[in-house]
């Protein structure tokens, strides 16, 4: 398994994780180390700020799968597989929103405005 692929792994058993903490199946302390899990692993937020060179980046390489490892023995088998299913089936599919479309256009619109304006005013000064 290539680095891409373990990547792509993560990324679905993090989503898996997030399901299964949503499932009312669940156990509360499956439901808490799962919880914190993908917070951390969806969080800007690290223990170690990946600035520091080499440790910056040993708690997403560690605990993170590590952590990841935790709550899905925690997860019941039954709602960790209905999870998975359901990960999978979410990563397949394209995330579509019409309100990121929409907010996307407006703002290459107000871009090309400013634009617009900013060389009307600069040729304005140019000639005059």
């Amino acid at each position: 398994m290539d680095l891409r692929e373990r990547a792509r792994a993560l990324k679905r058993e993090t989503l898996a994780l997030y399901y299964a903490v949503r499932d009312p199946r669940t156990p509360w302390l499956a439901r808490l180390v799962a919880g914190a899990v993908v917070a951390y692993a969806l969080s800007p937020i690290d223990l170690i700020p990946d600035f520091i060179p080499v440790l910056g980046y040993l708690d997403d390489l560690v605990l993170v799968p590590l952590g990841i490892a935790l709550a899905l023995r925690l997860v019941p088998a039954e709602v960790l597989a209905q999870a998975r299913t359901r990960a999978a089936s979410a990563l397949e599919r394209p995330a579509r929103s019409a309100a990121a479309a929409v907010i996307i256009i407006a703002l290459w619109i107000v871009g090309a405005a400013l634009v617009v304006w900013w060389l009307a005013k600069v040729l304005r000064a140019g000639t005059g």
